[in-house]
């Protein structure tokens, strides 16, 4: 995680994603620049939140560590979506863990500010509500996701969701294939098979260490915008 002091920066991703019309007040001189590394977390199950973010750049994943130790991927994040709000309104560390699937860009204002003075801001709160009641809603639509849908349709929204773009503007996808099948509630063995139809299918094809997307179209019609 690192801090980045561009005024000129913040203002336009405020002005981009109209930040200010959640708040009565002006808030611009709380609000952070904060940039997280492909593959490094935004935050982790149970420690302290220590902002309420604005993602205005980049992309995350949300899963959840069970108590047999494995994960379970609850959605993806992207551009205009707020991480904090439940821990603002709990007092409690961060009940799950986002990782950024690619650089990713946050506007933060901390956690301790925003006690301090949002707390009475009847603009905020309903935002709040408003946001938690989202939340909700895409849990128990998420939450149903990895036992009425097969892992053809929720791997395709995986490899559209967290592949990348190479030198050549080829569409690839890579990753530790044993923890892909423990987010998505899968055995290994399923899910090689199942990358396998999807190859056999034209939709994807193996390389040495990863895959690339043949058929970007077809596959995104098969992810029908899953874990959303």
């Amino acid at each position: 995680m690192k801090k980045l002091l561009n005024k000129s920066l913040i203002k336009k991703y405020i002005e981009e994603y109209g930040i200010e019309k959640y708040f009565s007040e002006d808030i611009n001189k709380y609000i952070e620049l904060i940039v997280f590394n492909k593959g490094e977390h935004i935050c982790r199950e149970g420690e302290v939140v220590e902002y309420i973010l604005f993602l205005v750049k980049g992309k995350a994943k949300v899963y959840s560590t069970l108590k047999n130790g494995k994960s379970l991927l609850l959605c993806f994040y992207d551009c205009g979506k707020i991480v904090g709000d439940v821990e603002f309104i709990k007092s409690e560390g961060a009940n799950c863990n986002m990782q950024a699937i690619e650089e990713t860009s946050c506007l933060g204002i901390p956690m301790n500010k925003v006690k301090e003075v949002l707390l009475d801001d009847s603009k905020f709160l309903r935002f709040m509500c408003d946001s938690l009641s989202n939340k909700l809603n895409r849990l128990s639509k998420n939450s149903s996701i990895n036992l009425l849908y097969p892992l053809e349709n929720r791997i395709a929204s995986y490899i559209l969701a967290t592949a990348s773009k190479s030198g050549n503007g080829k569409i690839i996808f890579e990753g530790n294939l044993t923890e892909i099948s423990e987010l998505l509630g899968a055995s290994y063995r399923h899910l090689l098979r199942t990358l396998k139809v999807l190859c056999d299918d034209g939709f994807i094809i193996k390389k040495d260490n990863c895959y690339e997307v043949l058929d970007y179209d077809s596959l995104k019609e098969l992810a029908s915008d899953l874990y959303k």
